[in-house]
C-alpha cells in the first residue's frame, strides 16, 4: 500500500479532521466521523466497511485494506489534530451510515435526551453485547462524536443505533402492538423484574430530567428498577444495562 505523508498542520484533510472531532454538524454535512485509536482502528477494520482514511504517526503500524487512503504524519503533527492527551497514534475517518427507517421491534431499548456522550457510548456497548436494538430519540448526543465511539469501544462499527422521533416510534410500536414502557420513579411504575420486557420497548430518560413528559404521558406503562430508599436515583447507563439485562431474562 502506498502511503502519503503530511507533514503540515495547515494541511488541508487534518484541518478537516480536526473538525470532524468537534462539530456534529461538520459531521453530518461532511458525511463522515472521525475516531482515534489504534484498537479502536483495528475494530473499524474489521467490522465496519465504511472506513475511508487512516493517519498514522511515525513508528506506528496497523492492518490497513487497500481500498483505504493511508497518510504518515510526524509525532508532533498527531498530537496537534488528536483529542487525546496522550494520543495512540492513529486517527481514522469513516463514512456515516445510511439513515435507517424505524421500524418496531419488541425488546428493544429508546434513548430520550442521553446527552452525555459517555453514558451513550457505554449503553450502545452493553446493547451490542446484549444484542439489543436501540433507537435514539430527541436530545442525545451524537453516536458518532469522538468521546461516544471511544465510550462505546467502536460498539457503532458493529451495530448501528436508529434516529427516530417520538411520535414516529409510539405509532409504529402502536400499530405493531409492541407496549411502550418508560422506567420513573413513581409508586404507580411496576418492578421491572414482574414485567415481560422482552415484548416491550423500554424508554430510559435523560440524566438529569428523566423521560420527557410527553412520553410518560402517553407511554402504555411504568416500570421502576427497584433499589434502597436512600438511593434517589441510577446513573442512566447503569439503569440501562440493567434493563437491558432483564430483557434478556
Amino acid at each position: 500500500m502506498t502511503e502519503q505523508r503530511i507533514t503540515s498542520r495547515k494541511n488541508p484533510l487534518l484541518q478537516q479532521v480536526k473538525k470532524l472531532l468537534s462539530s456534529r454538524k461538520a459531521r453530518e454535512e461532511a458525511g463522515l466521523f472521525a475516531a482515534d485509536g489504534v484498537k479502536l482502528l483495528a475494530e473499524a477494520v474489521r467490522w465496519y466497511p465504511g472506513l475511508d482514511t487512516v493517519i498514522l504517526s511515525d513508528g506506528v503500524e496497523a492492518e490497513v485494506p487497500e481500498s483505504v487512503r493511508l497518510f504518515r504524519v510526524p509525532e508532533d503533527v498527531m498530537a496537534f489534530i488528536s483529542p487525546m492527551e496522550s494520543p495512540q497514534g492513529a486517527l481514522f475517518l469513516c463514512r456515516l451510515p445510511e439513515r435507517k427507517t424505524y421500524v418496531p421491534q419488541p425488546g428493544c431499548l429508546l434513548l430520550d435526551g442521553i446527552q452525555d456522550p459517555g453514558n451513550l457510548g457505554t449503553i450502545l456497548r452493553t446493547a451490542d453485547a446484549l444484542d439489543i436494538p436501540v433507537t435514539l430519540l430527541e436530545g442525545c448526543a451524537d453516536p458518532y462524536g469522538p468521546k461516544t465511539v471511544r465510550a462505546g469501544m467502536g460498539a457503532v462499527f458493529r451495530t448501528q443505533p436508529v434516529k427516530a422521533d417520538w411520535a414516529e416510534v409510539k405509532t409504529a410500536c402502536a400499530e405493531a402492538q409492541i407496549p411502550v414502557a418508560v422506567t420513573a420513579l413513581s409508586r404507580r411504575a411496576k418492578d421491572l423484574r414482574q414485567a415481560n420486557l422482552r415484548s416491550m420497548a423500554v424508554v430510559i430518560g435523560s440524566e438529569g430530567q428523566g423521560v420527557r413528559r410527553e412520553i410518560l404521558e402517553s407511554a402504555d406503562g411504568e416500570l421502576i428498577i427497584p433499589m434502597n430508599k436512600r438511593c434517589e436515583s441510577l446513573n442512566a447507563a447503569v439503569a440501562a444495562a440493567i434493563v437491558m439485562w432483564q430483557m434478556k431474562q
